[in-house]
């Protein structure tokens, strides 16, 4: 992996080096090579230490502001790579005749370039606002018929990937917690990355969601970025303010005579060992999770990534509740998510016969501080005794 991302990041530097010769004047080429190699070393080496992992994190993360600056760089001059190469097809279409061809070329180019940098402008303002605005609430009613008739009515909050660190603000937790409080939820669930890289990113989280009232119990798991480097604060941190991590853990909700079976699945990420040489987990195990649960309760599952909604079937879940997709968070073709890549559960509701599964688009964002065609959003999720789909 760290070496396809070593080969990616030359490959691109190589093409933007051959783009901006053709753009820039002459004089400026022989300062472009020393100028990417500064730019693009930085993230090529973050990336590469956070993908090796181990002892020199440290150094990693000093790194990270230039990483950050390198990576905005690439996705710039990505996407003028993209437009550049349809206006040199739109040039050769052109066929001048009898004139300065190179002259021409470079100033359309030139031109070109001008126009890219301001499209690129409108939609990472567009972005911007999108990724830092007011969530969308998604509330959905979901029917099961074996439902616990006690649990009918239950108001579910569903929070995902809130990637607490350098992109989301205090505030922006402050405001997801007051829209959260609102809803008056029974239970509050988070489907993991509460942080972005770094433990101490939680604390923010903690004194925005401290005291929450959910009358059902707080319950939370981890996701794949809070598994970047120690995670032990994470768990004590949120345990000290009133929430349950169900990492391969269950817990019973009981009203009256009928009870509710919540259940977590570690993430994968726990168990590679990549980041200090440490695992601090077996990653997700539905059977021997699904052994301590009590057989005739009714089964909802917290797993992090839609991919394992077959391990939270097999210990039974009727309702899985998923996130980690971002719905993409920059989706440059309309109706097109580029969370396909991830595969084919991107956000909202699936179903696989009786089961259910609520994939979030999330709250906060990864990489750029931009979510395009793809606002941050929590789910109102109500339980419903029955055999109607219906939803809001």
């Amino acid at each position: 992996m760290a070496f396809f991302f070593l080969i990616l990041g030359i490959g691109l530097q190589v093409l933007h080096w051959r783009a901006l010769r053709r753009i820039l004047p002459p004089k400026w080429s022989p300062w472009l090579a020393a100028a990417l190699v500064l730019i693009h070393v930085p993230l090529l080496t973050y990336v590469v230490l956070r993908l090796t992992g181990a002892s020199s994190m440290e150094m990693g993360y000093a790194l990270r502001p230039l990483a950050r600056g390198g990576l905005y760089f690439v996705a710039l001059s990505t996407f003028n790579l993209l437009l550049l190469s349809l206006e040199a097809l739109l040039w050769r279409i052109r066929k001048h005749r009898g004139r300065d061809l190179d002259h021409d070329r470079r100033a359309f180019l030139q031109k070109g370039a001008i126009v890219s940098l301001g499209v690129l402008g409108l939609l990472t303002a567009k972005g911007y606002r999108e990724g830092h605005g007011e969530p969308e609430v998604r509330r959905k009613e979901l029917f099961f018929p074996d439902l616990p008739p006690a649990f009918d009515g239950l108001r579910i909050a569903h929070l995902s990937d809130l990637h607490s660190g350098p992109l989301v603000r205090r505030d922006q937790l402050r405001l997801w917690r007051a829209m959260a409080e609102r809803e008056h939820p029974d239970l509050l669930l988070i489907t993991g990355d509460l942080v972005d890289a770094l433990p101490e990113e939680v604390e923010p989280i903690i004194q925005a969601f401290r005291d929450f009232p959910a009358s059902m119990g707080r319950f939370a798991i981890l996701g794949n970025h809070d598994y970047f480097t120690d995670p032990r604060p994470l768990w004590a941190g949120m345990e000290g303010i009133g929430f349950t991590f169900l990492e391969n853990r269950h817990q019973v909700l009981s009203r009256g005579a009928d009870q509710l079976v919540i259940f977590g699945l570690q993430d994968p990420m726990a168990r590679n060992g990549r980041f200090r040489g440490l695992r601090f987990g077996p990653g997700p195990m539905p059977q021997d999770t699904a052994l301590l649960m009590p057989r005739d309760g009714w089964r909802l599952a917290l797993v992090h990534r839609p991919s394992n909604w077959n391990l939270a079937l097999e210990a039974g879940a009727r309702l899985t509740l998923s996130g980690h997709t971002h719905g993409g968070q920059i989706n440059l073709v309309p109706g097109v998510s580029s969370a396909y890549i991830q595969g084919r559960f991107t956000r909202g509701i699936y179903h696989e016969g009786p089961h259910q599964m609520n994939v979030s688009a999330g709250l906060g964002m990864v990489g750029l501080p931009v979510r395009l065609a793809s606002p941050p959003e929590f789910s109102l999720l109500t339980l419903r005794r029955g055999g109607t789909q219906q939803s809001q």
